[in-house]
């Protein structure tokens, strides 16, 4: 299958479009980045996709299947508020305009999790863990543009039944080089968020492997999914050495009843639907990833005298992050 993938250099994109291409589809990846060598595999093509004229022509050019859309101002307060929701929402509904005008059978759009809410100080939750019913309540303007991005994605679904329109809210992306020490988008270590626990309560310690994402991604393209649904896309755990039945109210004063549900590795974000619609589920986790001696090293910085932290299952996964898979998935 011919793939654009949009925001091709990105933390996300560069893992997409090289599992995409060793998975067998031919992939364009799109970004704006100039500097990129010719001759490339995958190819890559320098296109600002603000610019509608130069959108219209890459898709008319390249004729693609499909669209994977991660291109966005991706990090929230980086600049103007005003200036990220426009970009944002602009760029996807051009976007999704021109793959309906140019015959592109299938796009899929990245969202974020922080839709909920929950990166506010004062946001506390109802029930635990987090799905796709759960409210969304975005309090500044780059969760506010990826709500946008999700109507975007079911008003082309309505009114072009014909076309294939998704949505995807991968957790805190972690690319493969960042489990040997490279730094996280945030300037810390995946050590650094492990032993000190505060640096990752904000994010209610979500994570996906960047492979994994590229896994669902791969998976969507050919899966027989109803038109206009958002998947959350997450680790089967949670980037905590402790169950986060204890942390959340540790960390954020949540209460210790709506908590206790999230016992043992379970996270606090159910990916089960995709599980259930695309035979997908994440294969990697920090305990799989990391090297045996930072494993040793972050239990010693966090084991108390006489002490000793278990990282071992304390329960049997829950089935919302261990249901079935489709081993086509696998990165």
């Amino acid at each position: 299958m011919r793939v654009i993938v949009t925001g091709g250099r990105g933390r996300l994109g560069r893992t997409v479009v090289q599992v995409l291409h060793e998975r067998g589809h031919d992939v364009v990846s799109v970004d704006r980045d100039e500097t990129a060598p010719g001759g490339e595999q995958p190819r890559f093509r320098a296109v600002d996709l603000q610019q509608r004229d130069a959108l219209r022509t890459l898709i008319a050019e390249e004729r693609p299947e499909a669209i994977v859309h991660l291109a966005a101002i991706a990090v929230p307060f980086s600049r103007p508020e005003h200036e990220i929701f426009a970009v944002n929402t602009s760029m996807a509904f051009q976007l999704m305009e021109a793959a309906v005008d140019f015959g592109v059978a299938r796009v899929l759009a990245a969202s974020s999790p922080t839709v909920l809410g929950y990166p506010r100080a004062d946001w506390t939750p109802e029930i635990l863990p987090l799905s796709e019913s759960t409210p969304v309540m975005p309090d500044n303007a780059y969760a506010l543009s990826k709500v946008v991005v999700e109507e975007t994605v079911r008003m082309f679904a309505r009114s072009h039944p014909d076309r294939l329109f998704g949505a995807f809210r991968p957790c805190y992306v972690i690319a493969p080089e960042e489990w040997k020490g490279a730094l996280t988008q945030q300037g810390h270590t995946i050590a650094d968020r492990l032993t000190d626990p505060r640096l990752s309560a904000v994010a209610l310690f979500n994570y996906l492997d960047a492979r994994d994402a590229a896994a669902f991604i791969d998976a969507w393209l050919t899966a027989d999914v109803d038109n206009g649904q958002c998947y959350f896309v997450g680790a089967a755990d949670a980037l905590a050495t402790r169950p986060l039945a204890d942390l959340l109210p540790a960390t954020r004063g949540y209460d210790e009843s709506v908590c206790a549900p999230l016992t043992g590795t379970r996270p606090a974000f159910d990916s089960a639907r995709a599980g259930t619609d695309l035979g997908w589920s994440a294969r990697r986790t920090w305990r799989t990833e990391l090297d045996p001696q930072t494993i040793a090293d972050i239990d010693a910085a966090q084991r108390p005298a006489g002490g000793q932290v278990d990282h071992t299952e304390h329960d049997a996964p829950h089935p919302s992050v261990g249901a079935a898979h489709n081993e086509r998935t696998t990165a």
